[in-house]
């Protein structure tokens, strides 16, 4: 039972950067369907379940290019949340009332994917005493935590894009530009 628990906290997590920013998606794009929420969600529970497992991996064949990686996750996280957030933010000072445009394309959801799971990588240090079964487990865990909270995030962000309406793009793209800075300072601070 411990093992389930600990995966259910580590994803849940794991998950908060991708809660983040699915409720900014739900923002920018109120009227979203439900079939593009549900990819927004898999999206960040695939990458959310995939990274400790090219983290799990790493520790048993390459520690040291994971090393050299890690210490350059803070970096990438910033510049890809950060070129999305201000590419929104631009996006919604220029529209005008009446423009209703997907806000979300499935490039830059698979950029913010990977974003906000690359961190998860060092996960895979704390899977290195699991068995292959056991990692690929917990991985599936994370993933299924995570799904739920991004589902909950972007209709969250939704209902609430429809009551701001005009400024809702806006504010998911400085959320954005914030989560990247918050990983970046967060990592120059340890």
């Amino acid at each position: 039972m411990g093992f389930v628990l600990n995966s259910i906290l580590l994803g849940v997590g794991l998950a908060m950067d991708a809660f983040s920013v699915s409720v900014a998606n739900g923002l920018a794009e109120p009227s979203m369907r439900a079939r593009k929420r549900l990819l927004i969600a898999g999206a960040f529970a695939f990458f959310q379940a995939l990274m400790p497992m090219i983290g799990y991996f790493f520790v048993h064949s390459l520690v040291e290019v994971f090393s050299a990686l890690d210490r350059a996750v803070p970096y990438i996280a910033f510049a890809l949340l950060g070129y999305i957030g201000v590419k929104m933010i631009i996006s919604g000072a220029r529209a005008k009332p009446g423009d209703e445009k997907p806000a979300l394309n499935l490039g830059a959801l698979l950029v913010q994917a990977v974003a906000t799971s690359i961190d998860a990588l060092s996960v895979g240090l704390t899977m290195a005493d699991y068995t292959l079964l056991s990692a690929l487990a917990s991985a599936l865990i994370i993933a299924a935590v995570t799904f739920a909270i991004c589902i909950f995030g972007v209709t969250f962000g939704a209902k609430i894009g429809e009551r701001i309406s005009g400024k809702a793009e806006i504010l998911g793209g400085a959320i954005l530009v914030f989560i990247g800075l918050e990983i970046f300072i967060k990592a120059m601070i340890k």
